[in-house]
């Protein structure tokens, strides 16, 4: 398969032009028309649908992309290992990250990465809601439990301890509980769809949270807004000490049942699937990411 062909589709693909693709390859508006004619004929499908206003890429089109990528890096790789090709680093990076973890370490040091980088782009999708890698054509991913996907590959950005806490106004006016039993009698924040957490003490008594017969009074799938009600007083919340720390500093939020810490191996891991070649791009990133955010991490120095 030619995969100079290949690069101009994922380009075209990018671009939804192409002859602004085939110009980026130094190929004329007719050269790169026609080989894009011939590497659908090879593949038994159009790709893309043109017109005489637009370009947008077919079903099969979108279904051929993340594998016309994946062929282009491997070559890229390749050629990278015997000391061929374009080793400069370049191209775009698709990451997909929590809203609440990007905001607090990753937004503040994409400066220093893009200047260190200049020939790579990003595209990030912040949600605090969990997106597939696969399905959705990710690069990279950054997720906070133990990686148990067989399909992906994971390397360990830090720890990622969790506690209880609340306002100190709200236990003021609620009480502290002062067992995991008394949790019951409390207004919980809990996270949309998350599972029941096991937490553990010193001397070995554990609980869940929330527990079974727990009041959710606030359920919500957003980490900074389940922060911000917890300091305003709204009820007792889960948090990972990398978005609570600063509040537990300054005292607008103080530790429930501090003797209790989930211990399930949960950690911030930088993940990709496994079917990916590790680019050069991606790897630049991970490592950077580790460096500069993971060790130690920040919230920690």
């Amino acid at each position: 398969m030619d995969t100079q062909a290949l690069r101009l589709f994922v380009k075209a693909a990018e671009l939804l032009n192409i002859s602004a693709a085939g110009r980026q390859l130094g190929l004329s508006p007719a050269v790169a028309g026609a080989r894009l004619s011939k590497l659908e004929k090879e593949v038994g499908a159009d790709l893309l649908h043109r017109s005489t206003r637009k370009v947008s890429l077919s079903l099969e089109g979108i279904e051929f992309l993340p594998y016309a990528k994946e062929i282009i890096a491997q070559e890229d790789a390749g050629l990278a290992v015997l000391g061929r090709g374009d080793t400069e680093i370049r191209g775009t990076i698709r990451f997909a990250c929590s809203s609440t973890f990007a905001q607090l370490y990753v937004m503040p040091v994409l400066p220093e990465f893009l200047e260190r980088y200049p020939s790579v782009n990003l595209e990030l999708k912040l949600s605090d809601t969990q997106a597939d890698l696969i399905e959705g054509g990710f690069d990279l991913a950054l997720r906070n439990f133990a990686v148990a996907d067989s399909s992906l590959i994971g390397r360990k950005l830090a720890d990622d301890t969790r506690i209880l806490c609340a306002s100190p106004d709200y236990l003021k006016k609620h009480g502290t509980p002062s067992t995991p039993d008394d949790l019951s009698d409390h207004q919980l924040l809990v996270f949309m769809n998350a599972k029941a957490r096991h937490l553990r003490s010193a001397s070995e008594r554990s609980c869940t949270y929330p527990p079974p017969d727990g009041r959710n009074r606030v359920v919500c799938d957003d980490g900074t807004s389940m922060r911000l009600a917890a300091t305003a007083g709204a009820g007792i919340a889960m948090g990972s000490l990398w978005s609570l720390h600063g509040d537990l500093k300054k005292g607008s939020l103080v530790r429930v049942l501090p003797e209790y810490e989930v211990t399930d191996g949960s950690a911030i891991w930088l993940v990709y699937p496994k079917s990916n070649v590790l680019t050069g791009k991606v790897r630049a990133f991970i490592d950077f990411l580790v460096d500069v955010v993971g060790t130690p991490p920040l919230w920690s120095r």
